[in-house]
């Protein structure tokens, strides 16, 4: 098993990367290989007491800014700590790669230097999001503007088996985002997949609408990666607007102030519910290797606890068990009827 992080990604790159690294070497017991500008690197380990038999380190010069543009970035900057680090997942069987840099890049590093599973129609991004009844898992988050019903069909089934194998949630419970329940709702794509779904091996549920996600009503939220994106960063804002609208308003009066002592602590269980620290970061699935992304703003927390999602995917073997479930679906080939 590899581990490779980039050092350099991210808005707080390298301090918070590296102290996650050292939490995860403590916790996990793991070698861990950092990638990125040695000197930036070393000055950050310095600041730390650690078993240095679990730390490595791979020099590389260039940095993937947030602003770059995906594909020529990773044309170009060959010599940066994200393309190395997917090169190493390319060349290394039973390898992980965790970054919190700029997402389109990683996206694109993705398909152009590992590739995809074999059988595999597109590989899609699969955060989890915050519920009710606990962890959901979003597929695709925006990798993938526009989709066919065969790859989100695809994207149900890898996200079924993430769910169960790294999240331990036994026969999870798939959703297909929609403007209805009815099964005749949506779009002609919408609907086909529906009927995919449907006759498949998945504990397929119906649709979903958006009102309902927050319950937790599917462990699995199906979509393409224009409606994912959406929903992805309306929750995290909704989620941010409605923290803050209730420190702001508990805390305008006396009583408040006093009252938010009393809450305090159910106040901290909620915010820790809709942290995404706890999850650390969103695979990239149908890639041929393992690429976790991590939150641009993650801290040392996240970081680490990226790393754990890293390790239990490679221990469960998701990429194998991926494959050898694609090859199960019959899909047809352009022009069939």
């Amino acid at each position: 098993m590899k581990i490779f992080v980039d050092a350099m990604g991210g808005d707080h790159s390298p301090s918070e990367i590296v102290k996650g690294c050292i939490f995860a070497i403590q916790e996990y017991k793991m070698p861990i290989t950092l990638i990125g500008i040695e000197e930036e690197i070393e000055k950050e380990l310095k600041k730390y007491e650690y078993d240095k038999k679990f730390i490595n380190i791979i020099p590389t010069i260039e940095i993937i800014e947030n602003d770059d543009e995906p594909v020529m970035a990773i044309r170009k900057k060959k010599n940066s700590s994200m393309v190395k680090g997917m090169e190493l997942v390319k060349e290394n069987d039973n390898a992980v790669f965790i970054s919190a840099g700029n997402t389109g890049a990683l996206l694109a590093g993705g398909l152009l230097k590992v590739g995809r599973i074999n059988g595999i129609l597109r590989p899609a991004l699969a955060p989890i999001l915050p519920t009710k009844k606990g962890p959901t898992l979003l597929i695709d988050a925006g990798a993938n503007a526009e989709c066919k019903s065969q790859q989100l069909q695809q994207f149900a089934l890898m996200g079924s088996l993430y769910m169960e194998k790294v999240i331990g949630i036994k026969n999870p419970k798939v959703g297909l985002i929609n403007i209805g329940i009815e099964e005749k709702k949506g779009t002609e794509m919408i609907k086909e997949t529906f009927k995919l779904l449907k006759n498949s091996s998945l504990n397929f549920i119906g649709n979903i609408e958006a009102r309902d996600i927050p319950n937790g009503t599917a462990d699995i939220l199906v979509c393409d990666g224009f409606i994912g994106n959406i929903v992805l960063k309306l929750t995290e804002g909704l989620a941010f607007f409605i923290f803050q609208a209730l420190e702001e308003t508990i805390l305008s009066t006396t009583r408040g102030k006093i009252g938010a002592l009393l809450l305090k602590p159910s106040i901290k269980d909620l915010v820790k519910q809709f942290d995404y620290t706890e999850y650390g970061g969103a695979p990239f699935l149908g890639i041929n290797g393992g690429l976790i992304k991590a939150h641009g703003s993650s801290d040392a927390k996240a970081i680490k606890n990226a790393i754990g999602q890293g390790i239990k995917y490679l221990e469960k073997e998701v990429n194998k068990n991926i494959e050898q479930e694609i090859k199960k679906l019959k899909i047809k080939k352009e022009g069939e009827e």
